[in-house]
């Protein structure tokens, strides 16, 4: 069995990931298809995690490949995430990863309705609710979740959310919808009316965002589109475990396993005794990159790929992700994770090691940090997703 170290894997993460200076990319689809997805969460993450692997690369790069090619479309998928697909990978994860959560969103949603006392029969109101939402969005172009009450009334009320909880509450209606409407692949989040930094969707019929109803491709059968976004996480991400694997997919082992099954996927020893998986193509061994540094955002892909993490992490997963499970900002050195970085109330971007990396990451790191903040411009990028780390220095 071939034996693939820890060294190699963050060899891995420099060349296939796109962030040494020698394997960047030429654009936004080609970065998006050397991570497979991004996190689109938050939307800063989105252009962010493109300009650390497209050298040159502007906001409007972005925007044109997100508003106006359309050859990024964000999608919830995987774990309830929001990700950035390239077009052409959508049918597999509507198929598969998004049809498990329209699935779960569904069937939570008309418990919900049930529990708020609803005169018609739960599951009818929200089949209503959803043909009511897409007659209104193919009639005016698209629409803010805030617009559809007027254009939907069928979705302009509130429903109770865990009742006889503590936390319970009310919520509305229409945004609920749009999650089920959005995870099934029936309406799309189109263009941003915010800033590059903030989420302002117009929701869109999803034949409409793509060329016409038909423009738009039939989902994969469950099988084949896990099968299909297997092969693109091991191409990405391998090798990995099991374990990471169906923390990625969001899916049960039973579907991890068969998916790597279809892809022929090959056993491979890691150290500390673990199993990972890879393509059959795809054994080589990878030469080790010239030295790098880069800076990652919040919910990175390269930094969210995996859920055994130490390779890259050491210990420093407490610090630098938080209770969550979700990672903040990230600095890099030779394939690991070295720290955080942040803005100053001015703008400025600093890196906050955890120790002291050596004199050569420090200055690598300051040059990176630099360039970070004449893109940025002055920009300041928040985030709801600040590490233990980030709290700590920003205090």
């Amino acid at each position: 069995m071939r034996h693939v170290p820890d060294s190699e894997r963050r060899h891995r993460i420099a060349v296939r990931h796109a962030i040494a200076p020698a394997h960047r990319v030429a654009d936004a689809v080609a970065a998006t298809r050397a991570m497979t997805v991004l996190h689109a969460t938050e939307p800063a993450t989105v252009y962010l995690s493109l300009r650390a692997r497209v050298s040159g690369l502007r906001l409007a790069d972005v925007d044109r490949a997100l508003y106006d090619d359309r050859t990024l479309v964000k999608q919830l998928a995987m774990r309830r995430t929001l990700f950035v697909f390239p077009v052409d990978l959508l049918p597999a994860a509507w198929g598969s990863a998004s049809a498990r959560v329209a699935e779960q969103e569904w069937r939570r949603t008309v418990k919900d309705l049930a529990a708020s006392g609803a005169a018609e029969d739960a599951e009818a109101r929200l089949r209503g609710g959803c043909d009511a939402v897409l007659d209104a969005l193919t009639r005016t172009g698209g629409l803010s979740a805030g617009d559809l009450a007027r254009e939907a009334p069928e979705v302009a009320g509130r429903i109770a959310v865990g009742v006889g909880t503590t936390w319970g509450g009310e919520i509305p209606l229409a945004p609920r919808v749009l999650t089920c409407l959005g995870a099934a692949g029936r309406v799309v989040r189109g263009g941003n009316a915010g800033a590059w930094r903030s989420s302002r969707p117009t929701w869109t019929a999803t034949a409409d965002w793509l060329g016409g109803p038909g423009a738009v491709p039939e989902p994969c059968p469950p099988r084949e589109g896990y099968a299909e976004l297997v092969r693109r996480w091991l191409g990405t991400f391998g090798p990995g475990t099991l374990r990471d694997l169906q923390w990625w997919l969001g899916s049960t082992v039973s579907a991890a396993r068969q998916a790597l099954a279809d892809n022929a996927a090959v056993e491979v020893s890691l150290d500390r005794s673990e199993t990972g998986w890879l393509l059959p193509d795809d054994l080589d061994r990878v030469p080790e990159p010239e030295p790098w540094a880069a800076l990652l955002p919040v919910l990175d892909p390269t930094v969210m790929g995996w859920k055994q993490r130490g390779f890259y992490l050491g210990d420093l997963e407490p610090q630098l992700f938080d209770r969550n499970g979700n990672a903040g900002t990230t600095a890099w050195w030779g394939g690991r994770a070295v720290g955080c970085w942040l803005q100053e109330p001015d703008g400025r971007v600093v890196v906050v090691p955890v120790g002291d990396p050596g004199r050569e990451a420090r200055a690598a790191l300051e040059v990176e940090a630099d360039r970070l903040g004449e893109w940025l411009a002055g920009e300041r990028v928040g985030t709801v997703y600040p590490s233990a780390l980030m709290k700590q220095r920003a205090r």
